[in-house]
């Protein structure tokens, strides 16, 4: 059922009075006890992001030549970018509303470059299995084929194999610094030159790294080269949102030079209206995003941002030496940014049932599949509850332990059930179907449990158990 717009205003107090009360059922964020989705300092922090987007909050980045403030406020966000990754003059790019408008701004580029120079019709791009879900979602915007390098044992891909998927349709190749499923920096430097000996674009998703990866390097931690050192790499995404603690939403994409850059751009002269260009997928361009990613920046500097991701290595080393300490458990591959995913070791420990443990003990836990594991994507303040968080899974792990029954049941049960559902895309149909349901007219609030970067199936189940209810009832009546 719609609810109607009030016929009268209500009080601005009472409004922001409400909007507080909405919040009651988030995750607690702000005590640090989620994994995912949010980049949280303190409450100093935040007023002064919402100061500087505030300064710009009616401003739109559309035309640059209107706004010149919010031009100088990019350019130098650009410059900034560049520098820590290590970017010649010749660098440029633009402030997007976020990493997936960056991931699929770069498949545009790269097939309409491909298209203009080398006559492709039948674009594809060779990406690894860990690649983030939203080269997925430009493969189907843009039309670009999907080709899929397997892992090896370690997770980082198979370069035999993606050496021999290149072909004349090839448009880019993807590397990630990290991956977001188990944190592992893809291996940059030999993917770029298998990428310059073809004369492909290589493109490295840093969403995740770009803001902390520089920081740690300078720290004095054995980073190896990724960025613009790279000779093959032609672009770079990087979010300001995310460890680099700006407003949502702020992301980056830079090219090596304006080569690149010139395909992501669109041109239409044509229209009643007037000749329109646009830098990048939005339209109306906020402000406010650059303001308080500028801010940011300025705020922290290399120094602010070194302390940063120190406090953070130094969560991540200690919630892993932990986790590698428990008995039945151990940290998947080789990560080596601010993230990690582990699993069990012991057919007898469900590493689903321990995370429905770790809710139940207030945190907000992250599933991985393919294979089974629990995620933690770490900030600096994380730091404070590294030893709760630790002495919790401790006892998560003993009760799962001396509960065999604890696999069959909630989460665990769900998840295990649907990794072992067949039929992927009757699986992927009956997804769509239940959530767009949630966005029914007058449907009111979405019936969806918490879920991480990955959607709905990173969280806690709500939209996967009616899937799985499903499933069982259409067996069921199949007998």
């Amino acid at each position: 059922m719609h609810k109607p717009m009030p016929e009268t205003g209500a009080a601005r107090e009472d409004i922001l009075r409400d909007l507080e009360a909405f919040k009651a059922r988030d995750p607690s964020y702000k005590e640090w006890r989620l994994w995912s989705l949010v980049y949280y300092l303190d409450e100093q922090h935040s007023t002064f992001l919402k100061d500087a987007y505030h300064l710009f909050s009616s401003e739109n980045g559309l035309n640059p030549g209107v706004f010149k403030s919010l031009k100088k406020l990019e350019s130098e966000i650009i410059s900034a970018t560049a520098d820590i990754l290590h970017g010649t003059e010749e660098v440029c790019g633009v402030v997007t509303s976020g990493g997936t408008e960056s991931c699929l701004m770069a498949v545009k580029t790269y097939r309409d470059m491909a298209r203009d120079k080398r006559r492709v019709r039948k674009p594809e791009m060779i990406i690894p299995e860990t690649a983030h879900v939203a080269w997925f979602k430009a493969s189907e915007y843009f039309n670009v084929k999907i080709r899929l390098v397997p892992l090896k044992d370690d997770f980082t891909p198979d370069l035999k194999k993606l050496r021999r998927m290149i072909n004349r349709n090839t448009v880019m190749i993807l590397a990630s610094a990290p991956e977001y499923p188990h944190g592992t920096i893809d291996p940059v430097q030999e993917i770029g030159e298998i990428a310059q000996a073809k004369s492909i674009p290589l493109h490295v998703d840093a969403c995740v790294g770009g803001f902390i990866l520089p920081f740690m390097a300078m720290n004095g931690e054995p980073i190896p080269p990724w960025d613009y050192r790279v000779p093959g790499v032609t672009s770079i995404s990087a979010d300001v949102h995310k460890y680099g603690y700006a407003a949502k939403g702020a992301s980056t994409i830079t090219y090596r030079n304006l080569d690149y850059l010139r395909y992501q751009m669109f041109v239409y002269e044509n229209w009643p209206g007037g000749i329109f260009a646009s830098s990048a997928l939005l339209g109306t361009r906020p402000g406010g995003g650059y303001s308080a990613a500028w801010a940011t920046l300025q705020s922290f500097g290399k120094d602010g941002y070194r302390k940063l991701a120190a406090d953070t290595l130094e969560a991540v080393n200690r919630l892993k030496e932990g986790v590698s300490a428990i008995e039945g458990l151990e940290v998947m591959g080789s990560p080596q940014g601010p993230l990690f995913s582990y699993r069990s070791t012991d057919p007898e420990l469900n590493i689903y049932a321990v995370g429905d443990q770790m809710d139940a003990r207030g945190w907000q836990v992250n599933r991985n599949q393919h294979p089974p594991g629990l995620h933690a994507m770490v900030t600096a303040q994380h730091l404070a509850v590294v030893d709760d968080y630790l002495a919790d899974l401790r006892a998560a792990v003993d009760v799962v332990r001396a509960d065999p029954e604890l696999a069959k049941q909630g989460g665990a049960a769900t998840y295990g059930m649907l990794a072992h559902v067949p039929l992927r895309g009757m699986v992927k149909k009956k997804v769509l179907e239940m959530y767009s349901e949630q966005y029914r007219a007058g449907g009111g609030e979405l019936n969806l449990a918490a879920s991480s970067e990955e959607g709905v199936t990173g969280g806690s189940p709500g939209l996967l158990d009616r899937i799985v209810a499903w499933y069982v009832d259409r067996q069921s009546k199949r007998g």
